[in-house]
């Protein structure tokens, strides 16, 4: 009985040691803007799953599917790189709609911890996302969320592929669409 009664004080070290031991976190992100346009309107905008034009790092689109759940789109980046999404749910009553990243581009590949990593178009794994519109008299709220890991899911990842990266490069792209959505809306 006192042997286990003096392995007490070494608990919080296995826990603090287990803690630090653990991989990625999932990090999420939301954004939210307030465009002066009635919600039919921005709705109008991005309701097309197959239509990213209002997204200034995209290039262009390819669909499949159109706006029914398991459509898929690829989209092409300003800088070549691709993202293919496949859309997860759609709900035009209710103005909104999720998708998840699939599959990306190698923007580039570095060599980290002696073996050579790709690292993706966008540095993180298993992104999810959801776009919803509220209506509030002749403004419409715009939320867009995201849940995702970093791209390196093991330990000590490189910065390329770090949250910091990962949550830099998703904010850019949250930031830059909706204040383009709002720029074409409010036209």
């Amino acid at each position: 009985m006192k042997k286990s009664y003096l392995c007490i004080p070494f608990l919080p070290f296995l826990f603090v040691a287990v803690a630090h031991a653990h991989g990625p976190v999932r990090q999420k992100l939301e954004q939210e803007i307030t465009i002066n346009a009635p919600a039919q309107k921005v709705w109008g905008i991005i309701k097309e799953y197959g239509d990213m034009s209002w997204l200034p790092t995209v290039k262009n689109t390819t669909v499949q599917g159109g706006n029914t759940v398991g459509a898929t789109r690829v989209l092409t980046l300003q800088n070549g790189g691709t993202i293919t999404e496949e859309l997860k749910k759609y709900d035009e009553g209710k103005m909104s709609y999720a998708y998840k990243i699939t599959e990306m581009s190698t923007s580039k590949t570095i060599t980290h911890a002696g073996a050579e990593e790709k690292v993706p178009v966008l540095p993180v794994d298993n992104y999810a996302a959801s776009i919803d519109l509220e209506a509030k008299g002749e403004t419409t709220v715009v939320t867009w969320k995201a849940g995702y890991y970093r791209a390196y899911l093991n330990n000590k990842p490189p910065e390329e592929m770090n949250e910091e990266a990962a949550n830099t490069a998703v904010k850019a792209i949250f930031t830059e669409g909706l204040a383009n959505l709002k720029t074409l809306a409010e036209k």
